[in-house]
């Protein structure tokens, strides 16, 4: 399924492949695949309707009435939602004129430029949430008129599903038109607790440069490597920053200069505060993003912000991903995934029922109502 809340052999569809209700149906198979996206009742049925499939519930046998659980309703639909959230925050981020943004503040040759005339740098459209991170998946090899072509596995997210993708992947030529860096951005609602932001990072850089193998250079040709910038993007956080995170030589024993580039893996960690930073030149993309990304500002609040003060035209596409996701943040700020969690820690469920409900680890879920328990005693 191509949602995010609920997975193959999950509680959810075990409770109610057991109902009695099934022994009385014609098809075992319940799942019905839909254009419409909600929650509505239809001939005594509960059905949720999640990214094009619905999963029905009976509400009413022989007069008996089986009511959902509430949790898990507002589990799938708060999942639902940060989810298509995501997606929309990828959108924006992944607009041409917002990547020269980011490319203007994170990359040592556009540092100073204007963003608009970094824009043309920017070769081809972003690849968004396609690029497969795993090994091997990362690249594609097809034939054409006889050659044997790698390139970047750009298949559509179906053909890819369940796998980890990069969120934004881009080609950007260099000032002297014929050098290349390769660009990942990513976006975190927060800093994660289950793993070290830091160490994904350094698998996903050290990914860029792996996968370039046979496609951006052949056999032996490592002096054909690409640069590469792996850019992330951390919410909520307690202050404003940026690290940059390179390699260095550093000289134990004589003074011998090795050839090769230092500065081939390159990592930048962009962390936000809630509170929206001033615009000056060191908080510039600091307000940028925080705009882009708030779950506080209306509609025309960010779009003012992005026209008035960063001269960004605001096209047909920019506006919808803007208004879409003020809408979903409305939604999730009144059904958010912790509160979901929380409600289901209080009515008994085990952090290893949640966490398969709410698509999380055992050890986030953990950490969510390690962290919020104290305040509800």
């Amino acid at each position: 399924m191509r949602g995010m809340a609920v997975r193959r052999g999950s509680n959810l569809r075990r409770q109610w492949r057991i109902s009695p209700y099934r022994g009385r149906h014609k098809k075992k198979n319940w799942k019905v695949p839909i254009d419409l996206a909600g929650i509505s009742g239809y001939n005594d049925f509960e059905v949720i309707y999640l990214w094009g499939t619905a999963f029905t519930f009976p509400v009413n046998i022989h007069k008996e009435v089986m009511a959902v659980d509430t949790e898990i309703k507002n589990a799938v639909s708060a999942a639902d939602e940060d989810a298509q959230y995501d997606e929309k925050a990828k959108r924006l981020l992944g607009n041409k004129i917002i990547l020269a943004h980011i490319l203007v503040k994170t990359v040592d040759e556009f540092k100073g430029m204007n963003p608009k005339n970094v824009v043309s740098y920017i070769e081809g459209e972003p690849f968004i949430s396609v690029g497969p991170v795993e090994p091997g998946l990362t690249n594609v090899e097809k034939e054409k008129d006889g050659q044997r072509i790698v390139r970047l596995n750009t298949e559509s997210a179906e053909i890819n599903e369940g796998l980890i993708r990069f969120d934004i992947i881009f080609y950007v030529r260099m000032k002297d038109g014929i050098s290349q860096v390769i660009v990942n951005v990513e976006a975190q609602k927060d800093e994660p607790t289950s793993y070290h932001i830091l160490n994904r990072a350094v698998c996903y850089v050290s990914r860029l440069v792996s996968s370039q193998k046979e496609r951006d250079f052949a056999k032996t040709n490592y002096n054909d490597i690409k640069r590469v910038f792996s850019i992330w993007v951390c919410m909520n956080m307690d202050e404003n920053g940026m690290d940059y995170v390179h390699l260095t030589d550093d000289k134990l024993l004589g003074s011998y200069l090795w050839k090769g580039g230092l500065d081939l893996l390159n990592i930048v960690l962009i962390g936000i505060a809630n509170e929206l930073p001033e615009h000056d030149d060191q908080y510039e993309l600091h307000r940028l993003l925080s705009t882009l990304l708030s779950m506080e500002l209306s509609v025309d609040e960010k779009l003012g912000i992005m026209e008035k003060e960063y001269s960004i035209a605001v096209d047909d596409r920019i506006r919808e991903d803007v208004s879409t996701m003020c809408n979903l943040s409305q939604g999730i700020r009144d059904n958010t995934l912790v509160d979901v969690i929380m409600n289901m820690h209080r009515k008994g469920y085990t952090s290893e029922q949640i966490a398969e409900i709410v698509e999380k680890s055992i050890e986030e879920v953990e950490a969510i109502i390690k962290k919020r328990e104290p305040v509800l005693t």
